[in-house]
C-alpha cells in the first residue's frame, strides 16, 4: 500500500501512528478535512487482520465523519481512530491511557469520542490523559441511545418515499447487528409495532436478549436474504456489495453502520433496483449531533441536542427527494450537500479577521 497515494485519494490532512512499547498500543489516529473546525469521530478497538486493512478502515471513516458532520450543519471536521486490538482481550487502563497521551499530543487537531469496542467508561480513562474527549459519562454520555434514535427517525423518511407512509407499524425489518445501537433501535422498532428479524457475530451475547424482545434470530449470512420491507445494517461497514446486493429482497436499506456501500458503484446498483438506500453517514449522525453539543457556548443540554437529533428524519427526507428529483443515488446526493456546506463555509472562513 502505497499510503499518500491513500491519503490523496480520499482526500486526507493527516495521518498518525503510534505505537507505545510498555502497553504494545498499535493506533493510527486519520484527520481528513478541518475546514469546518477541529476533526471529531470516534475511536474503533478492533482486531484487524492486516495493517493495510486498519488503514484503509480508519481512512474511509475519518472520510465519512468529515461528510457527517457537515451535514448535520455542525462546526467540526472530520476524524477518526483505530486502535489495533481485541477489544474483548487486549484492553487495559494503561493502554487507553496511552492512547489518551496520544489524542493530547494532537492539541486539539483531533476530538476522540466511542465507537466500536469502546464504551463511555473507556473514553474515562483517556480522558485522564487528554481534555480532547467527548461522550463522557457527565456530559452527553453513551451516543447510542442518539444514534438509534435518528436511526428511526431517517427510517421513517425512507418509509415515506417507498411505502408511502412514516408508519411503520407492521412492517418487516431486518437488523444485521444486535450491538449497542442495533439493540437499542431494536427496541424502538418494537415500540413502533414493527416485526424484527435480526443476527449478530456473537450469538451467545445478543441472541436471547433479542428474542426476549420478540424478534427471529437467523444466522449471520442469512440475513440479506430474508424477505422483509427495511434492511438496517448495525454492523460494520462494506456489507453492501457484489455478493449481498442481489440477495436483497427489501425496499428500503436503513441502518447505522458506516460505510455500508463498498464502492460508490453500489448506491446506483440499489437504485436499480428501485430500493431505497438512506445514506449511512446522515441516518446515523445522532451519536455525534449528541456529542457536539458539548462545544455548545452554553454547554452540553439534552433537549436541546435531542431535538436536532429528531431532525434527522427532515434531512434523510430531503436528501432522497433530491435524489428523486435529479435522478442521482442518494448517497450522491447527500455527498453534494455536505460538500456545498464545507466549499461555502471554507470561502466565508478565508476572509481574513484581526485577532
Amino acid at each position: 500500500m502505497n499510503i499518500f497515494d491513500q491519503m490523496k485519494r480520499y482526500g486526507h490532512e493527516e495521518l498518525v501512528f503510534w505505537y507505545d512499547k510498555t502497553t504494545g498500543l498499535k493506533a493510527i489516529v486519520g484527520i481528513h478535512d478541518t475546514t469546518l473546525g477541529p476533526a471529531l469521530g470516534g475511536c474503533r478497538m478492533w482486531p484487524y487482520d492486516s495493517e493495510e486493512e486498519a488503514i484503509t478502515d480508519v481512512l474511509r471513516l475519518s472520510r465519512g465523519m468529515t461528510y457527517k458532520n457537515a451535514a448535520m450543519g455542525l462546526d467540526l471536521g472530520g476524524g477518526k481512530s483505530v486502535i489495533w486490538a481485541d477489544s474483548r482481550t487486549d484492553k487495559s487502563e494503561p493502554l487507553l491511557r496511552a492512547f489518551g497521551r496520544l489524542i493530547q499530543s494532537l492539541g486539539g487537531r483531533y476530538i476522540t469520542a466511542e465507537d466500536v469496542g469502546i464504551s463511555a467508561d473507556d473514553m474515562a480513562t483517556v480522558a485522564r490523559e487528554t481534555r480532547f474527549v467527548g461522550g463522557l459519562k457527565e456530559t452527553s454520555g453513551d451516543p447510542s441511545p442518539a444514534t438509534a434514535l435518528g436511526v428511526l427517525e431517517g427510517m421513517k423518511a425512507a418509509a415515506v418515499m417507498a411505502f408511502g407512509s412514516p408508519d411503520l407499524s407492521g412492517k418487516h425489518v431486518a437488523i444485521q447487528g444486535q450491538g449497542h445501537v442495533g439493540f437499542l433501535l431494536a427496541k424502538l422498532l418494537i415500540e413502533q409495532g414493527a416485526r424484527l428479524t435480526v443476527t449478530d457475530i456473537h450469538p451467545e451475547d445478543t441472541r436471547q436478549a433479542a428474542e426476549d424482545l420478540g424478534a427471529a434470530w437467523v444466522e449471520p449470512d442469512q440475513i440479506y436474504a430474508v424477505d422483509a420491507d427495511i434492511f438496517a445494517p448495525c454492523a460494520l461497514g462494506a456489507i453492501l456489495n457484489d455478493d449481498t446486493i442481489p440477495k436483497l429482497k427489501v425496499r428500503v436499506v436503513a441502518g447505522s453502520a458506516n460505510n455500508q456501500l463498498k464502492e460508490p458503484r453500489h448506491g446506483l446498483e440499489l437504485m436499480k433496483r428501485n430500493i431505497v438506500y438512506v445514506p449511512d453517514y446522515v441516518i446515523n449522525g445522532g451519536g455525534v449531533v449528541n456529542v457536539a453539543d458539548e462545544f455548545h457556548p452554553d454547554g452540553y443540554h439534552p433537549d436541546r441536542a435531542y431535538a436536532r437529533v429528531r431532525s434527522i428524519g427532515k434531512q434523510v427526507g430531503e436528501i432522497l427527494a433530491r435524489a428523486h428529483r435529479e435522478g442521482l443515488p442518494s448517497q450522491q446526493a447527500a455527498d453534494q450537500v455536505a460538500e456545498h456546506r464545507i466549499h461555502t463555509l471554507g470561502r466565508v472562513q478565508s476572509t481574513y479577521l484581526p485577532e
